[in-house]
């Protein structure tokens, strides 16, 4: 029986990352309730911790599409109609999906050319209905890895819990 692969030096260091980015903004989400000004801290402390993120935003779910939200990174799509691209597929899926070369992805929307890696996490209010997805892209080809998609989720479980909680 072969022993269980071990995450390389890169990943584990990748997910401390993340372990103190989500202490960071969980403090930082102390101060409010309000999920769009959580979504701006997000976005604003993501990108600029994380030197592999390009582009990292909010779509909100928004009847039959979803609206750019609180983002960092060069102008983005306003709107994403839908059913092709990244953010749908998460949307349908109802789950976290990982893009190693967008080109290569049936249906993607190229807001930015640059753009060659995305992964784009559901976001849930308290009530466990998606709301939303953080869409995150990388000018860099197989950017995002388990660690990204575990240490997103856990931040993003943080945006509509309560106050203190």
């Amino acid at each position: 029986m072969a022993a269980p692969e071990r995450p390389s030096a890169t990943e584990t260091a990748l997910a401390g990352r993340y372990r103190r980015l989500h202490e960071q903004l969980s403090a930082l989400f102390a101060k409010t309730a309000d999920p769009v000004a959580r979504m701006a801290t997000a976005c604003a402390v993501l990108h600029h911790k994380q030197p592999h993120f390009f582009w990292t935003g909010f779509y909100r779910l928004q009847g039959e599409f979803l609206v750019v939200g609180p983002y960092q990174g060069p102008l983005a799509c306003s709107v994403l109609p839908g059913p092709d691209g990244v953010c749908w597929a998460a949307v349908a899926r109802g789950v976290s999906v990982v893009v190693p070369d967008v080109h290569a992805f049936p249906g993607h929307v190229a807001c930015d050319a640059r753009s060659r890696s995305e992964i784009v996490v559901p976001v849930r209010d308290a009530d466990g209905a998606l709301v939303a997805v953080l869409d995150v892209d990388s000018d860099r080809p197989d950017a995002f890895g388990e660690a990204d998609r575990e240490g997103l989720e856990a931040i993003m479980a943080l945006l509509y819990a309560p106050v203190g909680g």
